[in-house]
């Protein structure tokens, strides 16, 4: 039996989360509790999978007995970080980014809330900075943050760096100085010592923590998680039909649901470790479970059931494991079946809603309607056994 990591440090280096850190950061971690934060700018209406990573880490640092602080960029997100990106991002409205910082602020609370339980908001707050970055005088900013920084140093940074050959703006060029200020601010107000973020975040992280040092002689640090790729080293969390993304509005709890049971058995078993509250002893007696009986994905459902109580909550996670057994398992009971699960249906297939008559349900006029079908070709497919109401043949 594996056994359980004692400490949020040991725990990230068990679930291969741990990718660089700053000097002396378990220590830290391990003196007293801390106060963490990372970054989420708004730069769409919805965070997707990719960002989970980061934000389960928030999640973690609050389980171990520290305390968490999501920071949406509502400020930041004006300019764009060229972090992991070879060209410029496009500029969106201040109303866009406002918009997309408030749904993203609810979204991120909810996960939370489903994560550590009632007492979730006294463990793990949201904050905006655009509520400090949208006043801030130009002037005062360069002659307070910017001085602490040479050109030079900011340009052997991997998100400056990269950008050098294509050209980079100013205005992104200065994002790293936005980010440091952030930390900074957030040391001086609410005690944040401590960031963590992907491990594209590094030189913006190490901008704050340098920025801290010289300004308020203290002590911060930060620490950054790997980038995730699946067996065959693709970037994790794209599909052919892009992004996959926490809103239930941009992927439905089902597409959702779906998304993690098509993992594939190599990699199943390190997302678990990644997305997943379950502990050591538990993931390692699925993954001996999943190898012994690969074909009955016992645990890309654990992971499907688990990913999506986070996200959407238990009741619709249920609600995705039935209609997914519905639409996939041949021995599944259609008459035991609530109306939840017939609408999820609908809006995840071709459908239509049909009123009997006195005769019953023409089969054939549905299978025409729901199919584009000709009556003759439906009328064929009856005949050859193809039909089937409720688990059985017509």
């Amino acid at each position: 039996m594996t056994a359980s990591p004692t400490s949020l440090h040991d725990e990230l280096r068990w679930r291969g989360l741990l990718h660089q850190e700053t000097e002396g950061c378990e220590a830290f971690l391990a003196k007293a509790p801390v106060t963490g934060y990372c970054g989420f700018d708004p730069t769409a209406e919805s965070l997707h999978v990719g960002n989970l990573v980061s934000l389960m880490g928030l999640v973690r640092l609050a389980r171990a007995g520290h305390r968490a602080v999501a920071l949406v960029g509502g400020g930041t997100a004006m300019i764009g970080d060229p972090s992991g990106k070879s060209e410029e991002r496009p500029m969106r409205s201040a109303e866009e980014i406002a918009a997309n910082a408030a749904l993203i602020w609810q979204q991120i609370q909810r996960v939370a809330q489903n994560a550590l339980g009632a007492d979730a908001l006294s463990r793990f707050a949201v904050r905006n900075n655009a509520e400090w970055l949208g006043g801030i005088a130009l002037i005062e900013f360069l002659r307070d943050t910017g001085k602490h920084f040479t050109v030079n140093w900011m340009m052997q940074k991997d998100s400056v760096k990269t950008r050098m050959e294509h050209g980079i703006s100013f205005t992104e060029f200065s994002y790293m100085l936005l980010q440091a200020y952030d930390f900074s601010r957030l040391f001086a107000k609410d005690g944040v010592a401590l960031q963590l973020g992907g491990s594209d975040q590094w030189g913006n992280i190490t901008a704050g923590t340098e920025l801290i040092r010289r300004t308020q002689r203290g002590e911060a640090h930060g620490l950054t998680f790997p980038l995730l790729t699946d067996a065959q080293g693709k970037k994790f969390g794209k599909t052919e039909a892009g992004a996959v993304y926490l809103d239930a509005k941009l992927t439905s709890v089902y597409k959702f649901y779906q998304f993690w049971i098509n993992a594939e058995d190599a990699d199943v078993g390190r997302l678990l470790r990644t997305f997943t509250l379950l502990g050591a002893s538990e993931i390692a007696e699925i993954e001996a479970a999943h190898a012994a009986a690969p074909h009955e994905r016992g645990a890309q459902k654990r992971l499907a059931r688990e990913v999506t109580s986070l996200i959407h909550g238990a009741s619709a996670a249920e609600l995705a494991e039935t209609v997914s057994r519905t639409v996939f398992d041949k021995k599944a009971d259609a008459h035991s079946l609530s109306d939840e699960v017939f609408t999820m249906l609908a809006a995840e297939m071709p459908s239509v809603s049909v009123a009997p008559s006195a005769e019953g349900v023409d089969i054939v006029a549905v299978l025409a309607e729901a199919f584009g079908l000709s009556k003759t070709a439906a009328r064929k497919l009856v005949q050859q056994g193809a039909v089937s109401v409720n688990g059985e043949k017509l």
